[in-house]
């Protein structure tokens, strides 16, 4: 039994071991976890759910308004009638009088004012969540920024991993000529001094690298530790022209909100119309001459058209012209400059490639001089010295190679995030 507890757990442990190691990240994923997991997001419901309670505290304006008011009054005086040699009597008011009354108001017609308040409130919240876009899209390239990194300290560990074998090999020959009295322990020592340099750029790399993944697990809520594996990001075809920038959303949905802001002066300054209802009790009731508390009501239809919006209306729409003018003339802007970055990496990405050509040239150069160098060295012809500078001659041009390599898949990221493209 126990001897199979042995077993079971050293498969699971070979099991989990083989899981981290196969582990493989890709950039749309660590997007789509970073988006998710970002508190700023819920933010989004919050903004539809405020939109919706306000536009349905306008649409509750279209209901009849029912208002109660109570109040008692005393007065100094009170019209009285006293007719000389009348046959009757006509019984002054009382000076204390009081009444309660319900009011009923609906609406018949106010210039499209509710209509015009609704649909602004639900521009704002479009514009609100449009903003909220704009902010995730820099958590977008904060990510890219990160994977980016990564991918090139792999690159570099990589090349690192290449230029220590090669000094390995240099390490046995030398060692070789040694033993048979053809080498000096200088030139051994020589090597293995680079061979400790190497491994504490490794060192460097690997911890940088491990930083980088930790900010990066983060931001997406994922447990990344040395063994993940981040893959070169496929990158399709982008067309420069189209803009399918976050932005672009926000700026759109600003000039249709301060379009409708313009409907809504104008349906502030219309006149409006209304019927009533108003039924109480009180002393005295409508009729004027009967001293005592009795029921009463009158209904009809209200005309109201406060002249005083007149005076702003004309300034409130020409400050709704200018805010209309300012957030075309950011979007002109905003074009503009994606338009010249655009044009800039396009350049950036054509020059990489061209560099690209080259450093494989110079690479081929390069490894076959490194190669007739170790032929050297182990013939006893060259010293270690020699062979070292040949391996880091050979080194810096691959160097050159990931370097380019990594900044064409930087150029070609920012190109898609220039243009809003997924």
């Amino acid at each position: 039994m126990r001897k199979m507890k042995t077993i079971l757990i050293v498969f699971l442990s070979l099991l989990f071991s083989v899981a981290a190691e196969a582990q493989v990240f890709s950039l749309s994923v660590a997007e789509s976890r970073a988006r998710e997991n970002y508190p700023l997001i819920k933010q989004r419901g919050l903004i539809e759910k405020t939109g919706m309670l306000t536009v349905s505290n306008f649409a509750k304006g279209y209901l009849p308004q029912l208002s109660v008011g109570a109040q008692g009054t005393y007065q100094s005086d009170v019209t009285k009638i006293n007719i000389p040699n009348a046959q009757f009597k006509v019984e002054p008011l009382s000076k204390d009088q009081y009444k309660i009354n319900l009011d009923i108001n609906q609406l018949l017609y106010d210039g499209g004012m509710i209509r015009n308040q609704t649909e602004v409130a639900k521009l704002q919240s479009t514009v609100e969540d449009n903003r909220l876009e704009v902010e995730m899209f820099k958590l977008r390239e904060r990510v890219n920024q990160l994977y980016c990194s990564i991918l090139y300290l792999d690159a570099m560990i990589a090349q690192v991993g290449i230029v220590k074998t090669d000094i390995s090999n240099g390490i046995k020959k030398v060692s070789a000529q040694l033993e048979g009295g053809i080498a000096f322990r200088s030139s051994l020592n020589v090597l293995k001094a680079e061979e400790l340099k190497t491994e504490q750029r490794k060192i460097e790399l690997e911890a940088s690298r491990m930083g980088i993944l930790q900010v990066l697990g983060v931001l997406t809520d994922t447990v990344l530790n040395e063994n993940s594996k981040l893959e070169i990001p496929s990158l399709g075809e982008v067309d420069p022209a189209s803009m399918l920038r976050p932005e672009m959303e926000l700026f759109k949905s600003q000039l249709a909100l301060e379009g409708k802001q313009y409907d809504l002066i104008r349906s502030k300054a219309s006149p409006k119309a209304s019927a009533f209802v108003q039924g109480g009790y009180g002393r005295p009731g409508l009729n004027m001459l009967q001293n005592r508390f009795d029921w009463y009501g009158i209904g009809g239809i209200r005309f109201n058209w406060m002249i005083g919006n007149l005076y702003t209306s004309s300034n409130e729409k020409q400050m709704a012209a200018i805010a209309l003018k300012s957030i075309k003339l950011q979007e002109e802007t905003f074009l503009k400059n994606s338009s010249a970055q655009v044009a800039q990496q396009l350049i950036e990405i054509s020059k990489l490639k061209k560099l690209m050509t080259t450093d494989k040239e110079i690479i081929v150069l390069r490894e076959s001089v490194k190669t007739a160098a170790a032929a050297q060295l182990e013939a006893g012809v060259i010293t270690g010295n020699d062979y070292l500078r040949e391996v880091n001659a050979e080194d810096q041009s691959r160097q050159m190679l990931t370097a380019h390599e990594i900044q064409l898949v930087q150029a070609e990221i920012q190109l898609k995030l220039i243009t809003g493209k997924k």
